[in-house]
């Protein structure tokens, strides 16, 4: 066992007690000082200079953290459609977004989809409407707009002169939402990419946005429908008309004019370009 003398006791009791006043942790093996009767710290113990207790190293500093940078994902350059290269094979673009899309499980739409449901048409269409999402039964076929809102929307385009056929139609999210509900924020930004790929490659003059959600996607805007009626908006260059979701008319059927203003809107926006197609007399056409 080591003896030290009673002055390097006194001494080292002192600088203990100084420790412990400072509010340092003192800990000695398994047990803490601070536990230590405190008749032991009322002993009489003669001061430690100043200077002894100076030349005593303070405990350095810790290391500043390192902080790593953290990766953030760059969108690329928002190009205007019209100066992007011209698509040499739209059929085979296409498809390999389909692919994608068949194998995509990005977000938890993949575990309760039927099929996935890409889009329709025409790849080199003047017209291109996007929905929110896939319903029951676009869910079954694999395809949008086939239920009664497609239907409404097939009339709709018969009366401005087109069809279904002479547009492209696509959604926001590819897969269907459970119940019908409303896309979450992290399936539609899963999703987004495709379908902005998809415009990439038809290029549409114009731009129908039908409902809240694909006003969201394209202009970054969640605002009410009816606030965004009646204007010009764009995306890349490309026009951008909004207007109700056709299930919103089926449910408000009075509103159908609201319909009618707004496609006669998306009529005189292609006007403006000497290559839009000839129109019909309006009042020859409303869809009732």
């Amino acid at each position: 066992m080591n003896h030290h003398s009673p002055e390097l006791d006194h001494d080292l009791a002192a600088l203990l007690l100084y420790w412990r006043t400072c509010g340092i942790d003192l800990s000695s093996g398994s047990r803490c000082l601070n536990e230590w009767p405190e008749s032991y710290w009322r002993g009489d113990f003669r001061p430690v200079s100043i200077t002894s207790v100076a030349a005593i190293p303070a405990p350095a500093a810790p290391p500043d953290p390192i902080v790593l940078p953290v990766p953030v994902a760059v969108p690329p350059p928002a190009i205007p459609l019209a100066q992007l290269p011209a698509c040499t094979d739209p059929v085979a673009q296409m498809n390999q977004i389909a692919e994608e899309v068949r194998h995509c499980h990005a977000c938890q739409l993949a575990h309760t989809r039927t099929q996935t449901v890409l889009g329709v048409g025409d790849l080199q269409a003047s017209i291109a409407l996007v929905g929110e999402g896939p319903g029951a039964d676009e869910d079954r076929q694999g395809e949008p707009f086939v239920g009664a809102a497609g239907q409404l929307l097939n009339k709709m385009l018969a009366a401005i002169g087109t069809s279904r056929q002479q547009v492209y139609i696509a959604n926001v999210v590819k897969c269907r939402p459970p119940g019908n509900r409303n896309p979450l924020p992290e399936e539609m930004a899963a999703c987004q990419n495709y379908l902005f790929r998809q415009l990439e490659i038809v290029r549409p003059r114009l731009i129908v946005a039908l409902g809240r959600f694909a006003i969201l996607c394209l202009l970054g805007r969640d605002q009410p429908v009816g606030s965004m009626r009646g204007k010009r908006e764009s995306w890349r260059g490309v026009p951008v008309i909004a207007t109700y979701h056709p299930a919103f008319y089926l449910r408000q059927p009075s509103r159908k004019r609201d319909a009618w203003a707004d496609l006669l809107l998306v009529l005189e926006t292609l006007e403006q370009h000497s290559d839009a197609p000839e129109r019909q007399t309006p009042e020859q056409t409303e869809p009732r």
